[in-house]
């Protein structure tokens, strides 16, 4: 295996943008990530390559965030609000609108919600989201669209 060094500047940018599609704190999302590689350096003896290291890091960032929102409840709802720069549908869309569509976002079940999240905001790539969920690219691209019109149907049903 790699150094930790190395590891870091291979992966950290992908950490952080799993840890920030989840959390929509970039501030949150810096601090998960290096709590996250400080995990990894304490239980590198129990990975043992059956997955890919990004797929084990990303593990470890959900287990880390998870633990801080059990720690911190107060701000998981904070986190909830905070949205990043506006996109270009956010900017044709109302805030009342938005937040619909927020709201139903975080209704989907898994992996629809992690999968929007991820390319949404995380903005990572299909191939990424795959390896990170241990499936195939095509999977990620399938279950994005897939989750995208769940999204669709629940927002027009409430809206």
């Amino acid at each position: 295996m790699e150094s930790m060094e190395a590891l870091y500047q291979t992966y950290a940018q992908t950490v952080y943008r799993y840890l920030f599609s989840l959390c929509r704190s970039a501030d949150l999302a810096e601090e998960l990530t290096q709590e996250t590689f400080y995990q990894a350096i304490r239980t590198i003896d129990r990975f043992d390559g059956t997955c890919a290291v990004s797929t084990w890091l990303c593990a470890i960032a959900k287990r880390v965030l998870q633990t801080h929102r059990r720690k911190h409840p107060d701000t998981a709802e904070l986190e909830e609000q905070t949205l990043t720069a506006p996109s270009a549908e956010s900017a044709v869309l109302g805030d009342e609108d938005r937040l619909a569509v927020l709201r139903a976002l975080h209704g989907l079940e898994e992996p629809y919600r992690e999968v929007l999240y991820l390319r949404l905001f995380g903005d990572l790539p299909y191939a990424r989201i795959g390896e990170i969920f241990g499936k195939t690219e095509n999977w990620a691209r399938v279950t994005f669209c897939r989750g995208k019109e769940k999204l669709r149907k629940e927002v027009l049903r409430h809206g």
